[in-house]
């Protein structure tokens, strides 16, 4: 990644897309984009998915509950 932010969600009430969602959004406004990847815990997604243009990856190097955005 060129360029990336590390995002905790630890709120057991929503949904994986809404947790990247939120995410998202706080990263276009910093950042004046959207985020073209996500990476996440292997515990948190089986296999690879898009929400929106966001491309979703698991991993076992992210901590559980942290979400890992970024540009490719």
């Amino acid at each position: 990644m060129q360029l990336g932010m590390l995002w905790l969600d630890t709120d057991k009430k929503r949904s994986l897309e809404e947790k990247v969602e939120r995410a998202a959004e706080y990263y276009k406004d910093k950042y004046g984009r959207l985020p073209e990847l996500c990476l996440v815990h292997a515990n948190m997604l089986s296999q690879e998915k898009k929400i929106g243009r966001i491309k979703i990856q698991p991993t076992n190097a992210i901590v559980h509950n942290h979400f890992w955005l970024g540009s490719a």
